[in-house]
């Protein structure tokens, strides 16, 4: 047990914790040590994958549930434009974004449920990238306060969004701010009711960042694997599970939902120990998984098509 305790405490501080009585000790002691058992148990399973602890590790599976599910995470109205349905060209055996330099580093949303802009923003800091040469930072906070319904958008803050619908609003306004112009502030949802603030006007778009048109990419690997060979697309997946909540590293095969309730951003795909994977950036900070990505397995096998956690089901990418 002392073992136990001294291994949470270098976890409370390493995270920051604060814990405000002997009862909240107690409780978020017991939680974590039932994670702790959990890693262990899993880890020693040999699997594609590993769990380990991150800022997640006092919550048990409810708790992390409602933690990082948005309240209005919704499903996509599609345009039916897949203009990947038919792919004749060959599709290379790996692709990653990120090496090429077209991915800002990843952040934390927070207490905000505001994933639905980092994945749109994501997509199109990247389309950007690719057409102009510069990764430019755009501004999250900006979606965040102004897309919604005050403000002729139809997304919801901290509330959530989808991703679609930020890009029509980026379309409608011409463009988007710099973060550096336009900073994310909401990291601490609990401390911060967008419903009070005021969208900034203040702020200059950047030159060459309107969204003319987006694509919703058909839902199959082929189509998937070449949309991400031109770019980086904003998916949505589902996070319900202890799995995912503790994930540590390595090619995730475990068994998933496909209720889709929270948006990230797909970056590349590629093979590694035998198994095939989508990698994606998340909004939890690098203290999550691999620096702040993860691998999802990728392959047919994976929830009858809709891929692993739901991938497939709401991919879709800005075009410029």
């Amino acid at each position: 047990m002392n073992n136990y305790i001294d291994l949470f405490e270098n976890w409370l501080d390493n995270y920051k914790i604060q814990l405000q009585s002997t009862n909240h000790y107690d409780n978020v002691l017991e939680k974590w040590r039932e994670n702790e058992k959990y890693i262990e148990e899993i880890n020693s399973q040999n699997l594609p994958f590993t769990l380990g602890h991150n800022q997640f590790s006092g919550m048990n599976i409810n708790e992390f549930t409602q933690h990082v599910e948005p309240q209005n995470f919704g499903k996509r109205i599609n345009k039916q434009n897949y203009k990947q349905n038919q792919i004749k060209e060959k599709l290379p055996n790996y692709v990653n974004w990120v090496e090429a330099g077209a991915v800002t580093p990843v952040e934390d949303q927070g207490d905000c449920g505001s994933c639905w802009t980092f994945s749109a923003i994501g997509a199109l800091e990247s389309a950007f990238f690719i057409k102009t040469g510069k990764l430019i930072p755009f501004s999250k906070q900006q979606l965040i306060d102004c897309d919604n319904l005050k403000y002729g958008g139809k997304n919801h803050g901290c509330n959530g969004g989808l991703m679609n619908r930020a890009f029509e609003w980026i379309n409608m306004k011409g463009g988007i701010c710099s973060d550096f112009d336009y900073p994310y502030i909401s990291s601490y949802g609990s401390n911060y009711d967008p419903s009070n603030n005021t969208c900034s006007v203040n702020c200059k778009l950047i030159e060459g960042s309107q969204i003319t048109d987006y694509i919703d990419v058909f839902p199959n690997d082929v189509s998937m694997m070449y949309a991400l060979s031109k770019q980086p697309v904003s998916v949505a997946i589902d996070t319900s599970g202890r799995n995912l909540q503790l994930y540590k590293s390595g090619v995730f095969t475990s068994k998933t939902g496909t209720n889709v309730d929270h948006a990230v951003l797909a970056v590349g795909y590629g093979t590694e120990n035998g198994h095939d994977y989508y990698l994606v950036k998340n909004s939890w900070g690098t203290s999550w998984g691999e620096d702040g990505y993860i691998k999802l397995g990728r392959g047919s096998q994976y929830n009858n098509g809709k891929g692993q956690c739901g991938i497939l089901l709401e991919g879709s990418y800005p075009i410029l």
